[in-house]
């Protein structure tokens, strides 16, 4: 991710983000588990939303 992460909660979201799409990639071949990356990719979104909320929050400082 090219974002330079400027705060501790921002690098905390980047690694959490990171992480899932590992768990994402290394699930993908495994069948009968479309729920599990349903729900991953729900999280994943989830906490994208928080990210830039918290790049917005960070930008006014």
């Amino acid at each position: 991710m090219p974002y330079e992460p400027g705060s501790v909660q921002c690098r905390g979201l980047i690694t959490a983000k990171e992480n899932l799409l590992n768990a994402m990639n290394s699930l993908n071949k495994i069948e009968k588990i479309d729920h599990i990356q349903i729900q991953l990719r729900q999280i994943y979104k989830e906490l994208e939303e928080i990210h830039e909320g918290r790049k917005v929050i960070e930008r006014e400082l």
